[in-house]
């Protein structure tokens, strides 16, 4: 097979017409072409009115050498890459010990999945309940406000990825294309095959229920354990021959300890009373940079009508969306985080008496807003107190703050973008109706962030506007806060992707500081199952599990 890029067509091009441009540009006879697929299709939006789709195709000719030797020059044409993924190994017959997985969201769904797959038979614990269960409990806030600390937007079967936009796209390097592994197993639970081609595939919440179910149903096929409501209080740190700390196992909050010298810590990043667990046995985690600010919402048809011109509203392109960035004039940089297409903004708090926004959208991304976090970068400099502990001390704050402006019944505070460039009280909402349920309470939400994060917001806004027309609109809302952009601290791992000081603990997704989203939280997890294997089978390490920057998929 041969790998033909930067094949471009029109936006209204038939179905034919790509196998004829493929000839063409090959310069081919029909026979000569003897099948082809879609590895990628994104588009190129420069020319809004001349808007061109834009392929990545396989190819199967006759005499793929004489092609290859005649096109030796075009940096567009060469061998189709092997992107199959190859296991690390296979469990001995004589395995005695089971490896853990603590949590099992994307990062722990993957870690478990490969484990099995593997035949390591995997004991996963879940502090949450199972997805459909802990759906209803997520409405309960929703639609009732009542909050259960324990299954919630953040904490059950799926993690925090099950209750968004399910964007599958990242800026992680993957050299060993682990991310196809990632798109595959979804497709296998029931993802659309297109997730495998377009340049930003998304699932969407009411799939992800489903998929991250069937994904369960394999692990426990293959010999693997899921336990829910399984809240993990302790880890169990042994001296080693050597002098070093080695991990035992965990005890849960039932009082049940479980033995294992192979512990993946899946965490998520609210597992805030486990950090705190690890930081008093002594694991050596370290504070890092995260991102404050609020949600934004826009009717969807603006945003459409910016970005895609007189394509907005094509079948095939869908709702559109975007990607923004300012340096601020005090130093800070103000961005667009997670923006939703056609989506909603949601209450993703865990904790009582604190309230946290955050953006979900479905497959079909036809809901009536767009909203995206716009958020401040921060750095442990920024953090009220010392330690690894200290960010978590602030987003605590921040959402307590936010619930007494919400009114302290779970309702987010709000305000027009009018109002807030304008420094003044919201009293009645304009066109844009705020889509956070259980509700908006209209306010001020200059106190809601440190003075920092609102001027640079306010110097954000217009300069954003200049980019996409109408961005600063008056009746947009700004819905308050966004603290949980990633996680405020590091469990930081060697190269063997173990803990710096407790061997056979493997700090692993975005809780522990190594991914940003699904995609990259599913590879992370496939990293560390990899390890666990490698450990387990006395095979050299692969390396690198050292910290080299967050793998957003934002």
């Amino acid at each position: 097979m041969l790998r033909l890029t930067e094949l471009k067509l029109p936006l209204d091009h038939p179905p034919e017409a790509l196998r004829a441009a493929i000839l063409q540009r090959l310069e081919l006879a029909d026979e000569a072409l003897l099948g082809f697929g879609i590895f990628k299709r994104s588009y190129d939006a420069r020319k809004k009115h001349a808007l061109l789709l834009v392929y990545a195709v396989d190819v199967e000719v006759k005499n793929e050498s004489a092609l290859l030797k005649k096109f030796r020059n075009d940096r567009h044409l060469g061998p189709t890459p092997d992107m199959g993924y190859k296991f690390v190994g296979h469990a001995p017959e004589n395995l005695t010990e089971r490896p853990l997985v603590v949590g099992f969201g994307p990062c722990g769904i993957f870690a478990a999945l490969v484990l099995a797959q593997m035949g390591f038979r995997p004991i996963v614990l879940e502090r949450g309940k199972a997805v459909r269960e802990r759906t209803q409990d997520t409405w309960g806030l929703w639609r009732r406000k009542v909050l259960n600390p324990e299954s919630n937007v953040q904490f059950g079967e799926g993690g925090a990825g099950t209750f968004s936009d399910g964007k599958l796209y990242s800026q992680i390097k993957d050299p060993k294309h682990l991310g196809r592994k990632v798109l595959t197993e979804f497709v296998k639970a029931g993802a659309p095959d297109e997730i495998l081609y377009v340049s930003k595939p998304h699932i969407g919440t009411f799939r992800l229920v489903g998929m991250v179910e069937t994904m369960r149903h394999e692990i426990e096929s293959l010999g693997g354990e899921i336990r829910f409501q399984q809240r993990v209080t302790d880890v169990l740190i042994e001296d080693g021959r050597d002098g070093d700390k080695r991990v035992g196992g965990v005890t849960l909050a039932s009082g049940e300890t479980l033995t294992s010298h192979h512990v993946i810590l899946a965490l998520g990043h609210s597992a805030r009373d486990t950090f705190e667990m690890l930081h008093a046995r002594g694991v050596y985690l370290e504070a890092k940079p995260f991102s404050i600010g609020f949600r934004i919402e826009h009717p969807q048809s603006l945003i459409d009508r910016a970005r895609l011109g007189p394509n907005a509203g094509n079948a095939l392109l869908g709702a559109a969306d975007y990607k923004l960035v300012h340096h601020a004039k005090n130093g800070r940089s103000v961005y667009s985080f997670c923006m939703c297409p056609g989506g909603t903004v949601v209450a993703a708090t865990s904790e009582p008496g604190r309230v946290v926004t955050n953006g979900m959208s479905q497959y079909s991304r036809n809901e009536r807003n767009a909203n995206a976090g716009i958020v401040v970068g921060i750095t442990p400099e920024d953090f009220p107190g010392k330690g690894p502990l200290a960010g978590i001390e602030l987003q605590r704050k921040l959402e307590a703050c936010a619930f007494e402006l919400g009114g302290g019944d779970y309702e987010a505070p709000g305000q027009l973008v009018g109002d807030f460039l304008e420094g003044k009280p919201s009293t009645r909402l304009g066109s844009v109706e705020p889509s956070y349920k259980p509700g908006v309470h209209l306010t001020d939400l200059a106190t809601a962030l440190p003075d920092y994060a609102i001027e640079a917001i306010r110097e954000a806004l217009p300069a954003f506007d200049q980019q996409i027309k109408g961005f600063a609109m008056r009746d947009a809302v700004l819905t308050g806060v966004e603290t949980r952009t990633s996680s405020p601290l590091r469990i930081t791992r060697g190269d063997d992707f173990q803990s710096l000081n407790v061997k056979g603990l493997y700090p692993a997704g975005e809780g522990a500081g190594y991914a940003g989203g699904i995609l990259s939280a599913g590879v992370d997890g496939i990293k560390v199952a990899e390890a666990v294997a490698r450990d387990v089978l006395g095979l050299e390490a692969a390396g690198s599990g050292a910290h080299s920057g967050p793998g957003c998929d934002y």
